[in-house]
C-alpha cells in the first residue's frame, strides 16, 4: 500500500513500520517491488532473465554482418556479430611467415653447430628469435579470433546498439542479450516469514500483463536480511514452461505457510 505523508513524500506501508522508497531501493536495487501486505500474504514481484549481459567489441574494426536483430533468438556459440578483419588476417599471415623463417634459421644454425661451423651463442640467439616469432604469431591468432562475437548462451537479442558497416572500437557496446530459459521471479518479503518460508516453498503468482496466475517455487533466498526494512530478497521460478512470460513482466505473488 502506498500513500503520501504530510510532506508529500511517498511512503510504503506493510512490514509493521513506515519504509521510505529509498530504504526499499537499498534493500533490492533495480527491483520494482512493493512491500508485503500483512494478512493476505501478497508481495509485488518482477520477472527477470536468469542471465543477461551487454556484449562489447574487443577490436577496432568495421562490422561486416549483424545476423540477428532485436527479438531474434540464437543458440550458444553462434556469431552475433562478424567484423571485417582483412587487415588483421594479413598481419597474421605475416606473423606466421616470420615464425616459419625463424624456425628454419634455428634448424640450420643447429646443424652448423654440429659441424663446428657456428658457436653456441648464435644458436641460442636463433632460438630466442623463434620464441619471439611464435609469441607474436599467437598474439595475432588471438586477435583474429575476436573477429566474430560468439553468443555466451542461448537466448534473444534485447537491444542493438550499432548497425552493420559501422566502425567500432574496443569496449563499444554491440548489443544486450538475455537467455531464453526459465525466468526468475524477484521479490522482497518480510524477514519474519523465514519462520516458515524455505527454499522449495510453493506460491501463486498473478501476472499483470497477462491477467493469469501461475504456480511457482522459491528457488533461492537472499544472503542477508536488510536491517533497516527487516526484509529479505527471494527468487522464485514458475514450475512449468510458459513461453508467453517475458522479462520485465510484473505482478503479485501470494505466499502463505504450507499446511
Amino acid at each position: 500500500m502506498i500513500r503520501a505523508d504530510s510532506t508529500g513524500r511517498a511512503v510504503l506501508l506493510g512490514f509493521g513500520l513506515l519504509l521510505t522508497t529509498g530504504a526499499i531501493a537499498q534493500a533490492a536495487p533495480n527491483l520494482l517491488v512493493s512491500p508485503a501486505t500483512d494478512g493476505d500474504g501478497r508481495i509485488r514481484v518482477q520477472f527477470a532473465a536468469r542471465y543477461q549481459t551487454v556484449l562489447s567489441a574487443e577490436i577496432s574494426a568495421q562490422i561486416a554482418q549483424l545476423p540477428f536483430r532485436e527479438g531474434d533468438s540464437f543458440d550458444a556459440g553462434q556469431a552475433l556479430a562478424i567484423f571485417d578483419c582483412a587487415l588483421l588476417r594479413a598481419q597474421l599471415n605475416k606473423a606466421d611467415a616470420t615464425e616459419e623463417g625463424a624456425r628454419q634459421t634455428l634448424k640450420v644454425n643447429k646443424r652448423l653447430a654440429e659441424l663446428n661451423s657456428m658457436g653456441v651463442l648464435e644458436v641460442e640467439q636463433a632460438s630466442a628469435k623463434l620464441k619471439e616469432a611464435e609469441a607474436e604469431a599467437e598474439a595475432m591468432r588471438v586477435t583474429v579470433s575476436k573477429c566474430s562475437l560468439p553468443a555466451p548462451f542461448a537466448g534473444r537479442v534485447a537491444k542493438l546498439s550499432v548497425e552493420a558497416h559501422q566502425f567500432v572500437s574496443p569496449g563499444k557496446p554491440i548489443m544486450e542479450v538475455l537467455d531464453n530459459g526459465k525466468l526468475e521471479i524477484q521479490m522482497i518479503a518480510p524477514s519474519r516469514w523465514l519462520a516458515w518460508l524455505k527454499k522449495g516453498s510453493h506460491f501463486q503468482v498473478r501476472v499483470d500483463e497477462l491477467d493469469r496466475s501461475y504456480r511457482a517455487t522459491v528457488i533461492r533466498l537472499g544472503a542477508r536480511i536488510d536491517a533497516l526494512s527487516q526484509s529479505i530478497s527471494l527468487v522464485g521460478e514458475v514450475d512449468a514452461e510458459h513461453p508467453e512470460l517475458l522479462p520485465g513482466m510484473s505482478g503479485w505473488a501470494t505466499v502463505r505457510p504450507e499446511r
